[in-house]
């Protein structure tokens, strides 16, 4: 009988006073208030985004665990040859190792700097501070190809041509902008009243940023931190013009090598690009969730 009264109340006609009648009540009400668009508008949209996203991958994939001469497109028999091939004859182990110590230093550099940086645009007023961050901005426009001879001449006359530090440097440098000012964004968020406290307390403005500031300041340096270090890992130019022996390669100049003038070795190139891209991947699936905690935070004020 309630149903009943619920659903004669949702549908009762219009007074003919012209008065507005009462809100529907029951069940209909709920529907109204309760019911989003079709579900299929978020899935849909969402769906094809993913097959473009995961078809290259698993493409990939497939190339580097079935077996040379196979066109298949389920990978089985599983083998591993292409992986044993790359890691074994092509010195891929070595490129690894040179990524990874190239990726983790100038991560490593360019937090250092970058919170340095961003503590002063944070905390400081000084003159030409609107135009330093503009400069900041409009350097992020320049391509890296346009400073190769700069940069190639610099590093020649500092004798670091076939060095490591080469590309640490470069590579930080090319990361600072963007890292000063996504800095200088969470310091902002972080009240300047905690460190006039512990200065009252005795505090020097360092120790104050050390233990006040430094540990509230971890999702914002996650976020630049690892995109320094992917940034790092995956560039292919700096490393190219300024290292020259093959054990200094990095794993983007290693992927090339595996590219012939007259042929590629398709399971080879795929197998060296799971082992560059497998890193990445545990990376972000590890820190997600401080990299857009770190993001939101740095958006708030700026």
């Amino acid at each position: 009988m309630t149903a009943a009264l619920a659903e004669k109340g949702a549908h009762a006609p219009a007074p003919a006073d012209g008065t507005t009648p009462p809100p529907a009540r029951g069940p209909a009400r709920r529907r109204r208030l309760d019911d989003g668009p079709p579900r299929w508008q978020l899935y849909l949209p969402l769906g094809i985004y993913l097959l473009f996203t995961l078809i290259p991958f698993y493409w990939m994939l497939l190339f580097a665990v079935r077996p040379a001469g196979s066109t298949s497109l389920v990978p089985w028999p599983v083998t591993t040859e292409h992986f044993e091939k790359v890691w074994n004859e092509r010195n891929f182990g070595t490129y690894f190792l040179n990524s990874t110590q190239v990726g983790i230093a100038s991560m490593l550099m360019t937090m250092v700097v970058a919170l340095a940086g961003g503590y002063a645009l944070a905390r400081f007023r000084f003159r030409l501070k609107s135009a330093f961050m503009l400069a900041l901005l409009c350097s992020q426009f320049i391509p890296g190809a346009l400073m190769l001879v700069p940069l190639f001449e610099t590093f020649r006359s500092l004798q670091l041509i076939n060095s490591m530090w080469s590309v640490i440097i470069a590579e930080t440098v090319f990361q600072l902008p963007l890292s000063m000012i996504l800095i200088s964004g969470f310091i902002r968020n972080v009240p300047e009243s905690l460190e006039e406290a512990a200065w009252v307390d005795g505090c020097s403005r360092m120790r104050a940023f050390l233990a006040i500031v430094l540990p509230m300041l971890r999702p914002g340096l996650i976020a630049v931190g690892s995109f320094a270090f992917v940034h790092s890992w995956n560039h292919f130019l700096f490393a190219l013009m300024f290292l020259s022996s093959q054990d200094k390669q990095t794993i983007p100049v290693g992927l090339n090598t595996l590219i012939g003038a007259d042929s590629v070795d398709l399971g080879a190139l795929a197998a060296g690009g799971v082992v560059a891209a497998v890193p990445v991947v545990i990376i972000f699936a590890f820190i997600q969730k401080w990299l857009i905690t770190g993001f939101s935070a740095g958006a708030v004020k700026g």
